[in-house]
Order: structure tokens, then sequence, then C-alpha cells
């Protein structure tokens, strides 16, 4: 059974950066993309980023493009989103997940293609 693991979480200043870390075991890690969604309290879980299984190709919400970087590491069978220019609205429980399907072609935004997910990292920016 696959698990995953966030870190890096934390409470952090508009403006600031945080780097968020999810090791993942129990799988063949590198045959499968990955995705990092978010949730802020009384919404819904949103799309944050999505990287393939290969690491060629990546995909971003536009509320986050050019300020967040999504990358893995196959080696470490750890993904890795590097969040600037933080701003309040960031604030969310982040979880990352990985992709059901094994070498899918392209990333999805589609949480129900992703299973399983992390217990979730919060976020906090003040302003």
């Amino acid at each position: 059974q696959v698990q995953l693991v966030e870190s890096g979480g934390g409470l952090v200043q508009a403006g600031g950066s945080l780097r968020l870390s999810c090791a993942a075991s129990g799988r063949t890690f590198s045959s499968y993309a990955m995705g990092w969604f978010r949730q802020a309290p009384g919404k819904e879980r949103e799309f944050v980023a999505a990287i393939s299984w290969s690491g060629g190709n990546t995909n971003y919400a536009d509320s986050v493009k050019g300020r967040f970087t999504i990358s893995r590491d196959n080696a470490k069978n750890t993904v890795y989103l590097q969040m600037n220019s933080l701003k309040p609205e960031d604030t969310a429980v982040y979880y990352c997940a990985a992709d059901k399907w094994k070498q899918r072609p392209l990333t999805s935004s589609l949480p129900q293609t992703y299973n399983p997910w992390g217990q979730g990292t919060q976020v906090t920016v003040s302003s």
C-alpha cells in the first residue's frame, strides 16, 4: 500500500517562501504522475500543480503560475512544491496525491484521477 507524507508547511509572511515535500513509499514512485492540491476553510479542494511521471511535463493553476514550481526526485521518491511570493489567499491545507494510472502521458488537474492522498500540511500566510 502506497503512503504519502507531506512536510514543510508553516506560518510565513506575505511575500515569503516555503518548500513543501511529499515522500512516497510502497509503490514504484517514478512510474506515476504526482499532484498538489489545496483546500481552504469552507472551500472545495482545488488543483495547484502536477508533474508527469518522467518530470518532463508540468501543469499549474493560473492562480499560482509564475510563483510556484513543482519538481520531483525519483531517486528519493519525493515530490516538491516550491512556493514563492506567497499571498494570504494561498493559506490552505496542501495535499499531495499520486495518479491512479501508471505513466499517464499528460498530467491531470482532476482530483478524482488521483489516489492515494497524503494527510496534508497546513500553510498559513499572514498579511
